[in-house]
């Protein structure tokens, strides 16, 4: 099962790279380099606004 998922994960990102014209090598770089940890950062900035602006009310 993990093989299945594992395998269609992969021919997303081929899907991907060949639609952006990238392919999947820099598809693959562009998500998991760059976009994941700028998500991550994004939210963490995000949970530290809203747990300051929940403080204020208390």
């Amino acid at each position: 099962m993990s093989r299945e998922i594992f395998y269609q994960c992969v021919w997303l990102l081929e899907e991907i790279g060949k639609v952006t014209g990238m392919g999947y090598e820099l598809t693959n770089i562009i998500i998991f380099v760059f976009l994941n940890p700028a998500l991550i950062i994004l939210f963490f900035i995000l949970w530290i606004y809203e747990r300051r602006k929940y403080r204020r009310f208390k």
